[in-house]
């Protein structure tokens, strides 16, 4: 197999752990066709101009919240809690127009790419017209996104979801939640609209709102039609005492344990959250092989409570980052929430180390992290690794909080330290999307999101 293109960096995380001078080689379909430490610089290598890391995928996405994010740190009268977060979110989701999509969703992921992801799982359930009916087109709001996506130059996996109820024990959906009906048919034949579109990089899974918003009968229905395919299976759970009390109530079994029992889930299902659990609920997840995925920005915002991290990471549950309502958007700073909830939650330091293997705690986060990222996105494979798809980013070993720092402490000082822009580079597939942390079009791009945030607000 021909190379498209050969990279060399002086330091390079790979296998875990901090290497140098590693040459990299790019395929020519855009993947890893082998990389390998202690190779002395050469013609025809491009040097990167900095420590070259893998990216995370970014496993859960609401891009449409975006438009939201920093409209709603303010209290006037009663509680605030997630349930009137919202009520006042879906005032956004009842006005947005594909065109404001698109501009939303574009400026995001941009933002994405500056921090770190390089692939995002976007959690899709805004579908139809604004008085409930579809578009002619009925993926007119999930072509929005994929052309963000591409206009960004970011991986897109499309999760359409199933929505329809209201909540435990409802019939069919509030009025303020017309534009998210769907069912098993109409999801199933989103998913597989998207897959044969044949896009570059864009692909897609399915998801199911929660268990409260989804009839058992909805859910095996999707079952059934995706049988053995291979594809990622989403769906938020346990992040509210609310849904736990509520779910006990209805089935007489907490989420994740109804879950396990009635649904049976695989190593293709990805739970979202999964902020209130149990020990048998996580010894239960381990046992059927799905995965967590955490968003601790979100989570902190919205005050849902803290994760059980030494527990799930002790089961060796797999776990992702996703950065949900967008609140944060660099995964940087999603590790140092995830860390700094359990400290604080906990009353230790370094809660999520592991002495004796792997004493740094950002070093944990990352690789359980990076580990974690091919699933939800449907991948098989995902970092500085043969067969992967190329993506990288070039780290700027000048930025606040990385000035000085000896070079095995820098993943450290990227977590805990660093403040500001640090990538200088970030690649997807081999291709470079970002130089010098800017994106070749931003100017345009954030001029379109203005303009839409003008006309919404």
């Amino acid at each position: 197999m021909s190379a498209a293109g050969v990279f060399w960096a002086a330091q390079a995380w790979v296998d875990g752990r901090w290497q140098r001078d590693v040459r990299l080689v790019v395929s020519a379909g855009g993947c890893w066709q082998s990389i390998t430490a202690g190779v002395p610089q050469a013609e025809g290598m491009q040097a990167l101009a900095g420590p070259v890391m893998p990216s995370l995928v970014d496993t859960h996405s609401h891009a449409f919240q975006r438009a939201f994010a920093g409209m709603a740190e303010r209290r006037d009268s009663g509680d605030d809690d997630f349930w009137s977060w919202r009520d006042r979110m879906y005032g956004l989701a009842l006005v947005l127009k594909p065109a404001q999509m698109q501009a939303i969703a574009t400026q995001l992921y941009v933002e994405l790419l500056a921090g770190g992801y390089t692939q995002v799982c976007e959690f899709h359930y805004l579908h139809h017209q604004e008085d409930g009916r579809p578009y002619p087109d009925e993926l007119a709001m999930s072509w929005a996104l994929a052309d963000a996506a591409a206009a960004a130059g970011i991986g897109l996996t499309l999760l359409p979801v199933l929505y329809a109820r209201s909540g435990f024990g409802a019939v069919g959906l509030r009025d303020d939640q017309r534009r998210f009906k769907t069912d098993a048919d109409w999801v199933w034949r989103a998913s597989q609209r998207v897959n044969s579109a044949g896009r570059p990089l864009l692909n897609a899974g399915v998801a199911l709102h929660s268990l409260r918003a989804a009839n058992t009968d909805d859910i095996r229905s999707l079952q059934a039609l995706i049988g053995d395919t291979d594809i990622p299976i989403h769906i938020h759970i346990a992040e509210q005492s609310q849904e736990v009390r509520d779910c006990l109530a209805a089935t007489g079994q907490r989420p994740m344990q109804w879950l396990c029992n009635a649904l049976k889930p695989d190593a293709r299902w990805h739970l979202v959250h999964a902020t209130h659990s149990t020990p048998e609920e996580i010894e239960q997840v381990a046992n059927c092989g799905a995965s967590v995925v955490i968003c601790p920005g979100t989570e902190s915002n919205l005050g849902d409570g803290l994760i059980d991290l030494p527990g799930w990471l002790a089961a060796g549950v797999p776990i992702s980052i996703g950065s949900d309502s967008h609140v944060t958007r660099a995964w940087g700073e999603e590790l140092r929430w995830l860390e700094y909830g359990q400290r604080l939650g906990l009353q230790r330091r370094n809660v999520a180390a592991q002495p004796g293997t792997q004493p740094s705690t950002a070093a944990r986060l990352f690789e359980a992290a990076r580990a974690g990222s091919a699933a939800p996105a449907g991948f098989k494979q995902w970092g500085l690794e043969v067969g992967a798809r190329a993506d990288f980013l070039v780290i700027d070993g000048a930025a606040s909080g990385l000035l000085g720092l000896p070079a095995d402490y820098l993943l450290d000082g990227l977590v805990f330290s660093a403040q500001g822009q640090v990538l200088r580079e970030v690649y997807v597939a081999g291709q470079l999307r970002l130089k010098q942390g800017r994106h070749v079009a931003q100017d345009a791009i954030a001029g379109g999101f203005k303009s839409a945030l003008a006309v919404l607000r």
